[in-house]
């Protein structure tokens, strides 16, 4: 074996700068991958690489050495086995400020390996799409781009590793500004986002053969990992840093307006969230994160009108969602008040054009029916995370128990699911008042019940309502009577709640008493 590399510089403390000799090449992402290979060799780089990467590079005219050259063994299996191989695993293993691990690689003929650019199989890519099947998803499931990357960070004191096209800039204009070497801060922040790569890698490879089976229970292990796609201006308030990760991006796409803040984000979510409950033309208009005025309708302009109607003052800098192409009667509607986020499946002729008049507005396209995504919903506690299933629950009338006397009307009866739906999407504990399929009040977020409803009524009178005949739903059981008795005393005529209090027999009786049909779904919506 030569090495080319001097003693000095493979010899010096850990801090030094690394000089890039030998880089192996492997990639599934082949943007920019001519031009850095070009700049690699006019840096005097020996590259060696393989597969289509190989052909790639070799096609350009740039010299490069297959890998099967270095290791004297050709690739097999269909390319499953390509550089799970010594002569590769220990050049970039070494530790050559190690007398012992050098002489072993001059004995067995192995050259040391200073850059190693590799990117995965594109595994996250192909699950996304529609109908895949499970022996293609494992087909993308990468094996020796993983161990080259992992051993290339581990040992990032000698070994650089680039995992993402987008940081062939700073890789090259670091060994431009240090002819030719990467410096151990670089080599260290690299290896960081190596190991960052591999476990998101694991992560979605673990979550999507798990969905693909029929266990019902908690995985034992919780694999949380998902890439940076947007740094945020700060979090809930200015003092709070914070950012966006996932696929967020790809569902709701951003047409027109400012960056998106973190409290935009929570509330585009529970507002589509919310829309997606309904199938004939809705308006949802959310406020800190709760519908403050829902309404479905034959058309979205008067959907739009019912919902606004509801709490005009909140909506005010409000986030609109419809679930139906955004008309210019609706837009015009809209563009009456300040609205902070407008979010539809599409856009009408001449609504940009009317939307996009004030620069600050954030115009929002839902790519992605919601009802159709899976996944899991996680939060953070102290010193760990809580993961449940999301709340996709759907009621349907031959589901609904009648517990009074009397039953409802089909006109309550359609009331009653349509606040069923709304109170489902809003802060515990929730009362929503509904006539039709619009909100009258909405009482979110107290620690009473009572307080709730008594709020809900408050707001709907203060729009104008008269709740005489109205119904009202509640996201949990009333635990006394008072509850029911206070939307009674303002008009309410029919009541949807989840039962199972042990004073249902209580409420059951105050409701026969004041002429109130009542309904139980046997489920509940806490939303904290």
């Amino acid at each position: 074996m030569t090495d080319h590399r001097s003693h000095e510089s493979t010899t010096t403390s850990p801090a030094a700068d690394l000089r890039i000799h030998r880089a192996l090449l492997s990639v599934s992402d082949k943007r920019g991958l001519v031009d850095l290979a070009t700049a690699l060799h006019g840096f005097g780089v020996e590259i060696i690489s393989t597969g289509g990467t190989y052909k790639e590079i070799s096609n350009a005219g740039i010299p490069v050495t297959n890998v099967s050259q270095v290791t004297g063994f050709p690739e097999i299996l269909d390319g499953r086995v390509k550089t799970l191989h010594p002569k590769v695993h220990g050049g970039i293993l070494a530790v050559l400020d190690n007398e012992h691990h050098r002489s072993q690689l001059k004995e067995h003929g192995i050259e040391p390996i200073d850059l190693v650019v590799v990117n995965l199989y594109p595994f996250e890519q192909t699950i996304a799409q529609e109908n895949v099947r499970l022996d293609d998803a494992v087909e993308q499931i990468d094996i020796g781009g993983p161990a080259m990357v992992r051993a290339s960070a581990k040992n990032f004191r000698h070994t650089a590793v680039v995992v993402n096209p987008d940081l062939y800039g700073i890789l090259l204009e670091e060994m431009k500004e240090h002819n030719g070497a990467v410096t151990a801060q670089t080599r260290y922040l690299l290896a960081v986002r190596a190991f960052q790569h591999t476990a998101q890698y694991d992560a979605a490879i673990s979550t999507y053969l798990a969905s693909q089976t029929q266990q019902s229970e908690m995985p034992e292990s919780l694999a949380v990992s998902a890439r940076k796609t947007q740094g945020l201006r700060y979090g809930e308030n200015p003092h709070q840093t914070a950012a966006l990760y996932g696929r967020f991006g790809e569902y709701f796409v951003k047409l027109h307006g400012k960056e998106l803040s973190f409290n935009n984000i929570l509330d585009i979510n529970a507002a589509a969230h919310c829309c997606a409950e309904f199938n004939d033309p809705t308006v949802v208009i959310v406020k800190h994160n709760n519908p403050c005025g829902a309404a479905s309708a034959p058309s979205i302009s008067e959907a739009y009108r019912h919902a606004l109607a509801t709490d005009t003052t909140s909506a005010f800098g409000g986030i609109v969602c419809v679930n139906r192409t955004l008309d210019k009667a609706t837009a015009e509607a809209i563009n009456e008040i300040f609205t902070e986020v407008v979010i539809a499946p599409d856009f009408g002729p001449g609504v940009m054009e009317l939307l996009t008049r004030k620069k600050d507005r954030r115009l929002i396209r839902q790519a992605v029916n919601l009802r159709t995504i899976r996944g899991q919903d996680i939060r953070s506690v102290a010193g760990g995370f809580l993961v449940q299933d999301p709340d996709q629950h759907r009621i349907h009338t031959e589901d609904l128990r009648v517990v009074t006397k009397r039953r409802p009307t089909d006109d309550e009866m359609e009331g009653l699911i349509f606040a069923w739906n709304v109170a489902k999407h809003v802060k515990s504990n929730a009362i929503v008042y509904v006539r039709g399929t619009r909100t009258l009040g909405v009482g979110a977020g107290q620690m009473s019940r009572v307080d709730s409803s008594r709020i809900a009524a408050q707001k709907a009178g203060l729009a104008g309502f008269d709740l005489g005949g109205c119904v009202v739903a509640s996201d949990a059981f009333f635990p006394f009577s008072d509850g029911l008795l206070e939307a009674v005393k303002v008009g309410a005529s029919a009541v949807i709640q989840p039962g199972g209090s042990v004073r249902d027999g209580e409420v059951i009786e105050a409701a026969d008493a004041n002429g109130v049909a009542m309904v139980f779904t046997g489920v509940r919506h806490f939303r904290h």
